[in-house]
This record gives C-alpha cells, sequence and structure tokens, in this order.
C-alpha cells in the first residue's frame, strides 16, 4: 500500500476486484453483488479508507456547491413532521450566500434499511456519506445510528453541525432548550391541580418501537430531544407513566391516546405529548371515547404548528423557532465553509396557553 492516505486502488487489492469495481461499491453508479460489495467494504474498512475525497469530482472550482443533511429518521417521516420541513427552509436560506443547495441522506448504518413507502433490496443504494461530494455536513440529531456517519464525515474532514445533538467537542451544536420548555407545561399542569399525569414521547431509539415503558424498565432514550423533555416532564411529575410513540405522526398519538385512556380507573387527568402531532392524536382519542377536552383530559403539545382539522382546538404548548434554528444552523456552515470562526446557538421556546388545558374535574381555580 502507498504511504500516506489510502487510494482506492489500495482497497480494490486488498478485496481482490479490479479498481473500477471498488469505485462502484462506493459511488452507487452500478450493482454490484452483496458479496462483493461486503468484501470491498471489508477492505476499506481494514486500510481505514473513509471514502473518496468529497471534493475530488469538483477539483477545479474547489467545492461542490452541495450541502449534506442527514436525518436519524426515515426521511418519508421527516417531511411529514411540519417543523422539519420548516427547519429545512430555515436552512436553505442560511446557505444561500454560498449559493449552495441541499441534498439529503440516510445515514450510512441505516442506508439498507426499507423505510415507510420504501422497497428493501433495492438495485443500487442511496447517496451515503461514504460517496456523496459534499462540502458541509448538517446532521439533524446526533445520537444511536448517527455515530457512525459522524465517524466518516469526521475521517473525510468535512466541516459538520448538528441540530439537537452531540456530536463532541469541536463541532458546533443549535441547541433548543427541550428541557427547561418541557418543565414549564408540566408546571403549568401542576399549577391547574394535575397530579395523574402520562407523557407520551418522540420515538426512544432509532427502531422505533412503542409502548409502554415501566417504571423498572432502565431503558433510557438514545435520541437526545426525547431524553430532554422526558427530563423536564419527570421533574415535575416524577411518577408520571411514560408511553413511546413511534414517531411524531397524529396516528401515533391516536394509538397512544387509545391505549393510555383505555381504562377509566387508571385514566389520568392529563396528557404531555411530546410533539403537537402526537398531542392532537391523543385528543381525536379522548374524543372517541365521549371524554371531553380540557373537561375530562387536558392535553399539552410541543412544537407551536397549526394542525389542519383541529379546530375548535388550539393546543396548549410551546412554540419553537424552526425556521430560525434551521438558518442558524446554515450560516454556522456558510462561516466553517468560508473559514470563520464559529460557534454553538441555543433557542429558546416560548409558552403558549391554548384551550386544551384546564383544571380537573372536582378542582376549582381560585
Amino acid at each position: 500500500m502507498a504511504a500516506g492516505r489510502p487510494t482506492i486502488a489500495d482497497v480494490a487489492r486488498a478485496a481482490q476486484v479490479s479498481p473500477s469495481t471498488a469505485s462502484v461499491v462506493f459511488s452507487g453508479k452500478a450493482s454490484v453483488t452483496e458479496a462483493t460489495r461486503t468484501r470491498v467494504l471489508d477492505a476499506a474498512a481494514s486500510l481505514g479508507y473513509t471514502g473518496p475525497d468529497p471534493r475530488a469530482a469538483s477539483l477545479r472550482r474547489g467545492s461542490s456547491g452541495i450541502v449534506g443533511v442527514v436525518f436519524e429518521e426515515h426521511l418519508g417521516s421527516a417531511f411529514r413532521d411540519p417543523i422539519k420541513a420548516v427547519m429545512m427552509d430555515g436552512l436553505a436560506d442560511g446557505v444561500a450566500p454560498l449559493g449552495a443547495g441541499l441534498l439529503l441522506l440516510r445515514d450510512d448504518a441505516g442506508a439498507n434499511d426499507a423505510g415507510p413507502g420504501e422497497s428493501a433490496g433495492a438495485a443500487l443504494p442511496a447517496p451515503s456519506l461514504r460517496s456523496a461530494p459534499v462540502d458541509a455536513v448538517v446532521l439533524v440529531g446526533c445520537s444511536g445510528r448517527l455515530t457512525e456517519s459522524l465517524d466518516a464525515i469526521r475521517g473525510r474532514g468535512i466541516p459538520v453541525v448538528v441540530i439537537e445533538g452531540d456530536a463532541g467537542p469541536g463541532v458546533p451544536r443549535v441547541e433548543l432548550d427541550n428541557r427547561e420548555a418541557q418543565r414549564h407545561a408540566a408546571r403549568h399542569l401542576r399549577t391547574l391541580g394535575h397530579q395523574r399525569v402520562a407523557i407520551v414521547t418522540l420515538p426512544f431509539e432509532a427502531d422505533r418501537w412503542r409502548g409502554w415503558v415501566e417504571p423498572d424498565d432502565g431503558r433510557t432514550p438514545t435520541v437526545e430531544v426525547t431524553r430532554d423533555r422526558l427530563a423536564g416532564a419527570r421533574d415535575v411529575f416524577p411518577d408520571a407513566r411514560v408511553y413511546a410513540a413511534g414517531a411524531s405522526l397524529i396516528d401515533e398519538g391516536l394509538a397512544a391516546g387509545r391505549v393510555i385512556l383505555a381504562d377509566a380507573a387508571a385514566r389520568p387527568t392529563a396528557v404531555i405529548a411530546q410533539s403537537d402531532l402526537l398531542a392532537a392524536g391523543v385528543v381525536r382519542a379522548a374524543e372517541e371515547l365521549g371524554l371531553s377536552v380540557p373537561g375530562d383530559i387536558s392535553v399539552t403539545g410541543f412544537d407551536g404548528i397549526t394542525v389542519d382539522g383541529f379546530a375548535p382546538y388550539e393546543l396548549t404548548t410551546l412554540v419553537q423557532p424552526a425556521a430560525e434554528k434551521g438558518r442558524a444552523a446554515g450560516t454556522i456552515v456558510t462561516r466553517m465553509i468560508q473559514g470563520l470562526d464559529v460557534a454553538s446557538l441555543s433557542f429558546t421556546c416560548t409558552f403558549r396557553v391554548g384551550n386544551t388545558t384546564g383544571p380537573p374535574r372536582g378542582v376549582t381555580q381560585d
């Protein structure tokens, strides 16, 4: 092997394939057998080869004009979430001074997983952080499966910024006061007189399992946003029952609400949902059971979005600055590419009282 950084030719020799075949494995421009793909990737790993130089294809102008965006979740799920769509608008604004486009990527660790509406075993792999010619990368969250993606980025010397996640020292972050904001909503319910409270969380883990988290479970969320919002609610209601949803969707909130509210004897008087879409689903579940909101059950959300068809309800929620978060990440990326100093930024939510919360039955307010 030549001295210095290993090349695709070195990988090809180690894998006993032609350089063109090894290149195809990383570019995804043609299909190869799974056995060949595995042999090439194993050889690359043993040599410490993390992929082609992302700027090699654009060497003349020194940049690709592309900023990669990596989600922890399947892209179909991500773009059913209005908050992420608004955040992407802000991100596009933030990188506008570069004249750059955004390329949506799946993390390498989950590149072969089929998401909702996606077919498994597709002939060609999706573009990944091993092959995409990007000038910088924005990670939306950084936990669990995205750890491998972060290693790939660092191995290629690509600037990176994280929105609501911890990528370790030296990586700038755009953060939200998730714990304090959720604590504020919980205190609101406590002030109204609620004591029996249930929490519906965002996904705990990348595999999106759903169900009750029992007190002796010992399971902690690997998704940082979920963990921080759960901690904020438990700061006020340490004994609240916890139900993990599989995604931030109305249908997931509806399914969770049906479970949480089914047993009248154990029914909470309030539900803290970690997103407005989940909260809207819980409200629909209450309606199915003939319960009034907030008379029989109070519900809080998180995000501050407009939920279509939700009238006459207006959620009590935390309004987060989604566009500003995306714009800040884009500005940080722009400054990093320009060789300027950058710093992490933190944003604050605004608590908004709607008509989905009130005192529990039998409790009067002074």
